[in-house]
């Protein structure tokens, strides 16, 4: 297992990753020409509101113990992950965008097909949006708990954005782990690799999903220790969380590797092994928090997959599946500017304030890993540590 920099010879070019895409999505117009807005609506991400600036490196690790499910034959599997940080200092250390160029230029044609509702390409800069990390920013002294995000199928890691952000501001490390191939878009070093899925998965191909996704986060949890920012990951308190496909790949985690203390699920299914004699979940005892939302389409098999566990439970009211991610202050934004409709909005992110539903997962997510991953007291005055 090591890390590559150099192109690997199963990602291909943009170019032939979008046709494909437009095959497996749907209409063979997706490359073709869309009405642009004169001036694209400008997006933002909420602030952090913990004590410390956030730092942001970004990595790509290939796994050459496996193949690649979603392209059999490659030989490899690359994951990319984002380590979110605190900070010693971020002056002179430029803000991140949450997408690159060619991540925004792909998400634009994606976004109305992944997520219905979207707008269509050209009407929102995605790529100007920007993230509250700052580039390779020094970090702060001492190691410091570390926790691992999967995001929902379909989406990018960047779209977990605005909770891992609070949580690094609060003292924590998060690594943002894509997965290629089910996610929307992933910029590999020899190009934009796109995602295979289209409309929700049957459940073989779900069961796919779930099972590499816990192997890619099993390989990230391998590979922590090599990284740059090691000195400061304390290897002996890591969390694990996740939104929908990636809240049942934490939990599924959770129980196949001792090495993590606790999870929280934003609305996933844990119903992978119900028709098996041996459950992975059975029995487990290790801290896991539930989140779900009133408006989701699923919450009846969802509750009947969590119903085994004991687990504390959170509701938010007013919500919808899609408030977990970056979603949930985006699309506001997007109403606001006549480019989602109300419909669109409630489908996928509820009626809820932005605000408020921002604020309560940060909180729920915050206060549970504060609990079971508490971050060191900060040192007395006047000790001092090179970084």
């Amino acid at each position: 297992m090591t890390q590559h920099t150099a192109p690997s010879r199963r990602t291909v070019a943009k170019g032939a990753l979008l046709a494909a895409t437009a095959t497996l999505l749907g209409p063979a117009t997706l490359l073709g020409p869309t009405a642009r807005a004169a001036e694209p609506a400008a997006l933002r991400l909420p602030a952090p509101t913990g004590p410390h600036p956030v730092g942001l490196r970004t990595f790509v690790l290939t796994d050459t113990s496996r193949d690649d499910p979603w392209e059999p034959g490659a030989g490899v599997r690359e994951v990319k992950i984002t380590v979110l940080y605190p900070a010693r200092t971020v002056r002179g250390r430029p803000r991140a965008p949450q997408l690159t160029p060619a991540e925004a230029q792909c998400f634009a044609e994606l976004a109305p097909l992944v997520r219905p509702g979207l707008p269509a390409a050209g009407a929102v800069d995605w790529g100007a949006i920007l993230t509250h990390g700052h580039v390779d920013a020094p970090a702060l002294p001492g190691r410091r708990p570390v926790l691992l995000y999967s995001p929902g199928g379909g989406d990018s890691r960047t779209l977990g954005t605005t909770l891992a952000e609070d949580l690094a501001s609060h003292g924590r490390i998060v690594v943002l782990i894509d997965h290629p191939g089910d996610a929307s878009q992933v910029e590999l070093p020899s190009g934009v690799r796109v995602t295979v899925l289209r409309g929700d998965p049957d459940p073989a191909t779900f069961r796919t999903m779930v099972d590499t996704r816990v192997a890619d986060i099993r390989f990230v949890l391998d590979r922590l220790g090599r990284l740059p920012l090691a000195p400061a990951m304390d290897l002996r308190r890591i969390g694990v969380y996740g939104h929908s496909a990636g809240g049942t790949a934490s939990v599924y985690a959770l129980a196949a590797d001792a090495r993590l203390t606790a999870s929280v699920n934003l609305e996933g299914y844990l119903d992978l092994d119900r028709d098996r004699d041996q459950d992975p979940l059975n029995g487990l005892d290790r801290p896991l928090l539930l989140f779900r939302t009133d408006g989701f389409d699923g919450a009846e098999r969802l509750e009947r997959s969590w119903e085994r566990l004991h687990a504390r439970r959170v509701l938010l009211t007013d919500s919808d599946h899609w408030v977990f991610a970056d979603y949930a202050f985006l699309v506001p934004q997007l109403q606001a500017t006549g480019l989602v409709t109300e419909a669109a909005r409630a489908a996928l992110v509820g009626a809820a304030d932005p605000a408020a539903a921002v604020a309560a997962v940060r909180r729920g997510t915050r206060s549970f890993f504060a609990r079971h991953l508490p971050v060191p007291a900060p040192p007395a005055r006047g000790w001092h540590a090179s970084q």
